[in-house]
């Protein structure tokens, strides 16, 4: 299963030797000495391979077409298989850099340590990688200040494309970052550029350039260098955790970005080997052929050169059969996620927005609960009804979490005296930040800043307490 796909220019300083050297230097140097290929000693050699069944690397070239194709393979014990390809195609100047799994069910499941492959930051350090545009591939930030704001103003007006994804990251009202940028350009390097405000009161100035279309106040945003991808919004909300989230959402979307980018065969180890072995084929049938007019002429001499020639096809062949075992396993992936997707027990029919989930299933509860209330408003043996009852069955019914919340809020509010420490507890349990503001107490839902109201220390009526409650059932539940 593919995880991770880009393609990148290289400047001419790129040699084949260098391209190799980089590769092995890559595997040498890497912290797992488990993944160190031992025993590697490299003369020069253009097609070779090293390492065990299990753990290896390979090197090809491809004449006809100026590519060198690298393949690094790792084969777990649990029978997982991890393969890293480097193709780099010297007439074109540019590099694919390809990272794959073997099918298995956690697969689907996004790793949130994921960044980037390392080898990308050897070719930063090293200087091979071209610019892009105006700007520079670099694995930390680029800081927008008064003297660069026409780089920012031109991307979100649109006026300059970049090969690469660019995240706008904008400074919180606070003015601080919403997110680590120093950890999202490290884990986009190479796929995406990051540019980061430098202080809020740059805002207006932004605004004024690009017409009020600029994010600001923490939000971030993605353009995208195809049209119809376009751009892309998030929003900043202060909560315990958010910054984690909005980081990671981030990172999702620009690397399946990269990943759904069509490559040329040749930019991949199968494609470079396929064309190998058919290049190959095709040497050995002329050469059989020669071998075969020639052979009522100096049958002997003949008969010894279709022998090697049928080794040499029996050696291809056996190829062929591996190439084709590979074929089958990524079929078998597909059938596999395939199959995933058609025995499950329901099918989506919503998507989440960019709204995030307080709690586990609180979206998920409101639907089914704006659901029932219309299903009470329509006559029975409708078509409408029958659907909604049917969405609402499918989906575990629904739980009334919200009313069981609100009825334990309303007894524990009726009346209060004061804000005791057993009160503090159960407003917290529930998900309010609650922070002290005179002869008050500011509540905050989950430390979201839209959703807030206050809380008397001592209050004046026997209804306050009540009022709240309502007030918190009304706007937050």
């Amino acid at each position: 299963m593919l995880l991770f796909s880009t393609i990148l220019e290289i400047n001419d300083s790129m040699t084949k030797d260098a391209f190799i050297q980089l590769a092995i230097e890559w595997n040498q140097g890497s912290p797992h000495t488990e993944n160190i290929i031992q025993g590697i000693k490299w003369n020069g050699e253009r097609n070779i391979r090293y390492g065990t069944d299990f753990l290896w690397l390979a090197i090809e070239e491809y004449r006809n077409q100026n590519i060198v194709a690298i393949r690094y393979e790792k084969t777990e014990s649990d029978g997982v298989v991890w393969d890293t390809d480097y193709v780099m195609n010297f007439n074109d100047m540019k590099m694919s850099i390809r990272l794959d799994r073997s099918y298995l069910e956690e697969a689907l499941t996004v790793d949130l340590s994921f960044s980037t492959p390392h080898f990308i930051t050897l070719l930063i350090e090293k200087g091979y990688l071209k610019l892009d545009g105006d700007l520079p591939i670099l694995r930390d930030p680029i800081l927008i200040s008064e003297d660069n704001l026409e780089i920012l103003a031109d991307v979100i007006n649109g006026e300059k494309k970049y090969r690469l994804p660019v995240v706008y990251i904008s400074k919180t009202l606070y003015d601080e970052d919403p997110i680590n940028v120093r950890k999202i350009a490290g884990r986009l390097k190479g796929v995406a550029h990051v540019l980061v405000e430098k202080s809020s009161w740059l805002n207006d100035r932004i605004r004024r350039l690009c017409d009020s279309k600029n994010e600001y106040y923490g939000a971030i945003g993605i353009y995208y260098p195809n049209p119809a991808m376009g751009h892309r919004r998030y929003l900043y909300r202060a909560y315990e955790g958010s910054d984690t989230i909005l980081l990671e959402k981030i990172i999702r979307n620009v690397i399946q970005y990269s990943n759904a980018q069509l490559v040329n065969t040749l930019y991949t180890w199968q494609g470079v080997s396929n064309a190998l072995l058919r290049d190959r084929l095709n040497s050995q049938r002329a050469e059989r052929l020669a071998a075969e007019t020639a052979k009522e002429q100096a049958k002997s001499e003949a008969d010894a050169l279709i022998e090697s020639v049928d080794e040499e096809l029996q050696k291809l062949q056996r190829q062929v059969e591996e190439l084709t075992h590979v074929n089958e396993a990524l079929l078998y992936e597909n059938q596999g996620l395939r199959a995933k997707i058609n025995g499950a027990d329901a099918t989506p029919i919503l998507y989440l927005g960019d709204e995030d989930e307080f709690f586990t299933d609180e979206i998920k509860e409101m639907i089914l609960v704006a659901l029932e209330e219309k299903m009470a408003k329509i006559d029975l043996k409708t078509r409408q009804f029958d659907v909604l009852k049917d969405i609402i069955h499918s989906n575990g019914g629904c739980q009334h979490n919200a009313d069981k919340k609100a009825q334990e809020l309303k007894a524990a509010l009726k009346g209060y005296k004061n804000v005791s420490s057993s009160l503090r507890q159960l407003l917290s349990e529930i998900g309010f930040v609650i922070i002290e503001e005179g002869k008050h107490y500011k509540l905050t839902y989950y430390g979201d800043g839209r959703y807030w109201t206050t809380i008397a220390k001592t209050p004046s009526d026997n209804r306050a307490g009540m009022n709240v409650a309502l007030t918190i059932i009304k706007n937050m539940f």
